[in-house]
């Protein structure tokens, strides 16, 4: 063989590889992935679009392959909260809840991590539908739970979204346990262009 043939042959064996190794990644994430990731992932997907039908469509296939997916049930809880289905939201994140910390290995980080947004979520509802009291409980338990996983949001999303003073569940928690201490007639619960910065959790 001379050089040229050579080179040739190298070049073809790496590019063999990089297809091979390309391909496989590609299998496994198609095929190979727990049951209902790839429906949460399409679901995923529509939410962030506002396709909110085709979201929860996603989600419930998601369930279906795997029942109490943890990622299904998170999405369904957000497409109620953003469809203004506020009951159904509360009653899918409590299952959520419930199902969680009874299922939750110690070393599981996600899985703490969605705890903590499960009630930081269902703390937004109840500020959303003025039970300021039970918003504070469920935003100490997020924070008490992984408050890294629903503190305040780092560098990327200030730049992102323009917003050097992002909100975030511990300021709420903080401006409601400031506002109930205050007699009732002095309290200040609602500030509409402050409360739209809210953002729910999905790890």
């Amino acid at each position: 063989m001379n050089a040229r043939t050579i080179r040739r042959f190298v070049i073809l064996m790496v590019a063999l590889i990089a297809v091979t190794m390309i391909g496989s990644h590609f299998y496994k994430s198609m095929f190979q992935r727990p049951p209902g990731d790839f429906e949460v992932q399409m679901g995923d997907n529509r939410l962030s679009e506002g396709k909110y039908k085709e979201a929860l469509e996603q989600f419930d296939a998601a369930l279906r392959a795997s029942p109490d997916h943890r990622g299904a049930l998170m999405g369904r809880s957000i497409v109620f909260i953003q469809t203004e289905r506020y009951p159904e939201a509360v009653a899918e994140l409590t299952y959520l809840i419930n199902f969680l910390k009874g299922s939750l290995e110690s070393d599981d980080r996600t899985g703490w991590a969605t705890l903590a947004g499960a009630y930081a979520n269902r703390g937004i509802v109840h500020d959303l539908k003025g039970r300021h009291q039970k918003a504070l409980g469920d935003y100490i338990l997020a924070l008490n739970t992984d408050a890294e996983a629903v503190d305040e949001p780092g560098v990327i999303h200030k730049i992102l979204y323009a917003d050097p003073n992002p909100s975030s569940v511990r300021k709420r928690a903080q401006y409601i346990y400031e506002q109930l201490q205050k007699p009732e007639s002095e309290r200040l619960m609602r500030v509409p262009e402050i409360d739209a910065k809210q953002r729910m959790r999905k790890p």
